[in-house]
Parts: C-alpha cells; sequence; structure tokens
C-alpha cells in the first residue's frame, strides 16, 4: 500500500488512469455492444424479443445496485482484491453462458454473475482514481472514461465479426477471454493510505454519516433526475428525424456523430475542470444547463445543418458533464469516504436511468400526437427541466 498525507496527483496515479481506461471499456464498452448477439438468441432459443432484452437489463440492473457492495468491500480490504475478484465473475459469467441451453442460463450466467463482477470493478477503480488526484482529478476522470467511447465504436463490429467466424458461442468464449483482463487491470490497482483515513470509520460509519450529510443528498437527488432524462434523445432522436423525412441511415449516422462529440467533450471538460480556477461545481452548472438548452431547441430545428450542430452540442455538452459529475463529489464527501459515496451515488441514480425510458413512453402515449417524432417535442420538454 502507497502511503502518503495529501493525493500525489500523478506517479502510480496514471497507472490507475489507464486501468480504468481498460475497466470501462470493457465494462460499459461490452454492455453497449453487446446488442449484436440479441438476433443471435432470439434464433437461437426461439423466445420474443422482449424476454431476450432482459438479458442485457438484468447485468445493468445488478451492477448498477451491486456498486455499493463493491465499494463496502472495496474499505475493508481494498480496490485490487476486490477488482480482480469481479474479472473473474465477470469471465466465468461470459463463460457459462457459452454453454447456455435456455435465456434462464443466460439470465444467471450474464446478467447475475457478469453483473455482480462489474459491480465489483468500475465503482471501486473510479473511487480508487479519485484518491490519487486533486488538482488534476477531472482531466484524470475524463480520460478514464473515454474508454466507453473508443470500445463502443471498436467493440460492436468486433462482437459482429466473430459471431460470423465463429456463431454465438465461440464468440461469447472470447469475450469471457477479453473479459478476463479485467483481473489485470485490478492488479495495477495500489491502495493508498491518506491522513484523512483515519478518521472516517469503517463501511457502516460512512454509510451513517452519508445519509445525515445534506449536500450529498441534495447532489445525489440532482444526478438521479439528470440521469433520467440523459438517455431519452438517444431513444427518440431516431424517429424524430424520420419523422422530418431523413433516411433511417444518415439518422443513424446522426447519433455517432452524437457519440464522437460525446468522447471530446470528456476530456475536455477534464482539462478544463483542472484549468479554470474556482469551484468544478460552475462547470457542472454550466454543462448541465447547455445540456438542457440544446434538447430543447431540438424540436423547433427543422433545417439538416442545424440539427447537425445540435447534435454535436448535445454530445459534447452531455460528455463534458460526466467527468465533471464524478469530480465534485471526493469534493463534497471526502477523498476518505469516497467509496462509499460513489457506490451509493450509483445505485440511486441508477434509479434514474431504469425510469427515464418507461417515463418517457408514457408521455409519449399521453401526449396525443400522432407520429413518433411530434411526440419528441413533448418528450424533449420534459427532459429539459430535469437536466437543468
Amino acid at each position: 500500500m502507497a502511503r502518503g498525507a495529501e493525493p500525489p496527483d500523478g506517479g502510480w496515479g496514471w497507472m490507475v488512469v489507464l486501468s480504468a481506461f481498460f475497466q470501462s471499456a470493457l465494462v460499459f464498452g461490452v454492455l453497449r455492444s453487446f446488442g449484436v448477439f440479441f438476433v443471435e438468441f432470439v434464433a437461437a432459443f426461439e423466445e420474443q424479443a422482449a424476454r431476450v432484452s432482459w438479458i442485457a437489463s438484468i447485468g445493468i440492473a445488478v451492477q448498477q445496485f451491486g456498486s455499493p457492495i463493491g465499494s463496502a468491500l472495496s474499505t475493508k480490504f481494498g480496490p485490487r482484491p476486490v477488482v480482480m475478484t469481479g474479472g473473474i465473475l465477470a469471465s466465468l459469467g461470459m463463460l457459462l453462458a457459452s454453454f447456455a441451453t435456455s435465456l434462464t442460463h443466460l439470465y444467471l450466467s450474464i446478467g447475475l454473475l457478469s453483473g455482480s463482477g462489474w459491480a465489483l470493478t468500475f465503482t471501486p477503480t473510479l473511487a480508487c482514481l479519485s484518491r490519487y488526484f486533486s488538482r488534476r482529478r477531472s482531466l484524470a476522470t475524463g480520460l478514464a472514461l473515454t474508454g466507453v467511447g473508443l470500445s463502443s465504436f471498436a467493440f460492436a463490429p468486433l462482437f459482429q465479426w466473430l459471431l460470423n467466424y465463429y456463431a454465438w458461442r465461440g464468440a461469447l468464449l472470447l469475450v469471457s477471454a477479453l473479459s478476463l483482463h479485467l483481473v489485470a487491470c485490478g492488479a495495477l490497482l495500489r491502495p493508498l493510505s491518506l491522513t484523512e483515513d483515519t478518521v472516517m470509520g469503517g463501511p457502516a460509519a460512512q454509510l451513517t454519516s452519508l445519509l445525515h450529510h445534506g449536500p450529498f443528498l441534495r447532489y445525489t437527488v440532482a444526478l438521479t433526475l439528470i440521469n433520467t432524462g440523459y438517455f431519452i434523445p438517444y431513444i427518440h432522436l431516431v424517429a424524430h428525424l424520420q419523422d422530418l423525412d431523413w433516411d433511417p441511415l444518415p439518422a443513424a449516422f446522426l447519433l455517432s456523430v452524437a457519440a464522437i462529440s460525446d468522447l471530446v467533450g470528456r476530456v475536455v471538460s477534464g482539462w478544463l475542470g483542472d484549468a479554470v480556477p474556482g469551484p468544478v461545481t460552475r462547470l457542472l452548472m454550466l454543462w448541465t444547463t447547455l445540456t438542457g438548452v440544446s434538447l430543447t431547441l431540438f424540436p423547433v430545428a427543422q433545417a439538416p445543418t442545424a440539427l447537425v450542430v445540435l447534435a454535436v452540442a448535445y454530445g459534447f455538452t452531455s460528455g463534458a458533464l460526466t467527468p465533471v459529475a464524478f469530480s465534485v463529489l471526493p469534493e463534497l464527501v471526502g477523498t476518505g469516504r469516497i467509496y462509499c459515496g460513489l457506490g451509493l451515488v450509483q445505485m440511486v441514480e441508477s434509479i434514474g436511468g431504469l425510469l427515464g425510458a418507461p417515463l418517457s413512453g408514457h408521455v409519449s402515449e399521453y401526449s396525443g400526437q400522432s407520429t413518433p417524432g411530434s411526440r419528441f417535442r413533448n418528450l424533449m420538454t420534459l427532459t429539459f427541466p430535469l437536466n437543468y
């Protein structure tokens, strides 16, 4: 264990950033790209698409709701053994899934087992990164989270290629081998002992103090509201563009433009968070406000040029708020409580992510509009106050 009175702002911390980069890719990159297996599972098990979609949903839910467990274990035993154990579980789940003979087997292997592994990896690693940085925390977080965007572009065609050559069982075996690299990522995590740790107590004491911490609770509620509206444009934007007589391919390409802009926004925001003097919360307020404004302008934009500009603006600002949102938390609760705080935030804000899509569906149904694109205007009216 490395020891220091204050975060070193570098040194081995950059290896932790590298570890977090690959972990974000191997967790969320795999989750985002797992849709290529969807058609294969529907055909192989002759099940309804709705039932097959529960595989990824269970995995995401277990990953998010299990984050406090990973945080509590990391507080007690350190992040290295916890993350390495999570890597083994994530890989084992994919391995067992390759032998599945029913959807129930996939629910248990990918959803429950791999999801539990993901819960033990991402949050402890990001918390460990926050303890290594103070002045450069936003930049380090932004660089670490770029792994999500880059892997989303790389894994989807890779997984499709694996399916074409090895079928879905062979492809899952190779994804299992890929996921095993999470163990190596965990081995790179060197626990850091800080002076602040001695006064924070164990996981139970930290949880009790956080539940009585007013600013932390208000911040958690704010992030939950942001998370509720965060993914709505990705669900309904294509339908809106097709209502404006766009072809399906250009409409889908606009989402890729937003994703690329999201990637750039994470890095730029991380750099600005460290370079601009003053509290990072000011940048968070700026990015969330601009995200809400760009969403409000989407329904009134008609020209293709205006829609492309808004897609770039939304991708950039929504990506930019992510690293600063994580960077504010250590300043709010202290680095000594970051493991418990981050796990609790991830668990609560997942409620917003789970409710966002159904809520948008209800708004669409009761809006009284005849086309999906027309209902998009009402959804953006809802999404702006959530982000604001």
